[in-house]
């Protein structure tokens, strides 16, 4: 039993929040700072390793502010190693590139039966990026970017901030660092036009893309308030996430208010006013129904879609 591991941390000044995960990984493996950017915490709790990529962000707007990593050790008896950026630094700087070595030169991975990379956008990126230190693992990634290289990646037009970083040297180009990855699982909105580039460059024969029509930039919290990211994580440890899986926990789409909100948008701005009125009715059987009932009340006024593919923000 992992009770540390259930303890809310939400509310807690930031400070206060570290010395808590501090706390828990002295407890139960360790928590150590990588430069001023990046943190790691470490779960020792059996022979299967989680390693997941999250900022503190979004660590923090999580129910109980815990990391996602902690509900698979309680619930699976897996060991967990959290990736923690303090900010939008990509996991791109020579501290975290250092710890990773170091992991290898230990032979850290080698001591688990089986390692699972999991990240989403930014952390899905370096989820695939940093696979190549763990031979055989497997790498679940949702909406992950390739790479930020203007040289690869111009086109694409969020995070020009982050264009500055350094995607060229040590763990780089995803797409090549997640070719010694047993299996790597991609999955993605198809018309959301930015998210559907950078997953055609995963290419390798050891990717399977998977395609999540209408999710766009809200395919993480629409898996995880659907309850289907842990099944998926379990299934893709066990490499047993394939098409056929992934349709059966998507269905779970179709009563989460979230993903209906995202696509009842879609239908106003693409001038389909009746599929739009269809999708309100039902979404009046959801926990949202007083949203949709207004909706139907006040019949959307259809916008034209801009001509041609665009890359939607997030």
């Amino acid at each position: 039993m992992l009770p540390d591991l259930e303890t809310d941390l939400s509310g807690l000044p930031v400070d206060d929040w570290q010395a808590s995960l501090d706390r828990i990984g002295e407890e139960h493996g360790y928590y150590e700072r990588l430069g001023p950017g990046h943190a790691a915490l470490f779960i020792d709790a059996g022979p299967r390793l989680m390693v997941s990529f999250e900022t503190r962000d979004q660590i923090r707007r999580r129910p109980g502010a815990r990391p996602r990593g902690f509900e698979m050790a309680t619930r699976m008896g897996w060991s967990v190693l959290v990736l923690i950026s303090d900010g939008p630094g990509w996991f791109r700087a020579p501290r975290v590139w250092g710890y990773v070595d170091r992991l290898v030169d230990e032979g850290f991975f080698e001591d688990f039966e089986r390692v699972l990379f999991f990240g989403h956008h930014e952390t899905g990126y370096a989820a695939a990026a940093y696979s190549v230190a763990s031979p055989g693992a497997r790498v679940l990634a949702l909406r992950p970017v390739a790479t930020l290289d203007p040289e690869i990646a111009g086109w694409d037009r969020r995070h020009l901030a982050a264009r500055r970083l350094d995607f060229n040297s040590r763990y780089g180009y995803a797409p090549d660092m997640a070719e010694a990855a047993e299996r790597v699982t991609v999955i993605f909105d198809p018309n959301h036009a930015a998210d559907a580039v950078h997953a055609a460059l995963f290419r390798r024969s050891n990717v399977a893309r998977l395609r999540a029509a209408h999710a766009g930039s809200r395919l993480d919290p629409i898996l995880e308030q659907a309850g289907a990211l842990a099944p998926l994580l379990e299934l893709a440890m066990e490499d047993r996430l394939d098409r056929a899986a992934f349709a059966r926990i998507w269905r779970a789409r179709r009563d989460n208010a979230l993903y209906l909100r995202g696509l009842l948008r879609q239908l106003e701005q693409s001038g389909h006013p009746g599929r739009a009125e269809r999708l309100c009715r039902h979404g009046l059987t959801t926990s949202e129904a007083q949203h949709f009932a207004s909706k139907l009340k006040t019949p959307p006024v259809a916008r034209p879609r801009p001509a041609g593919p665009v890359s939607r923000a997030g």
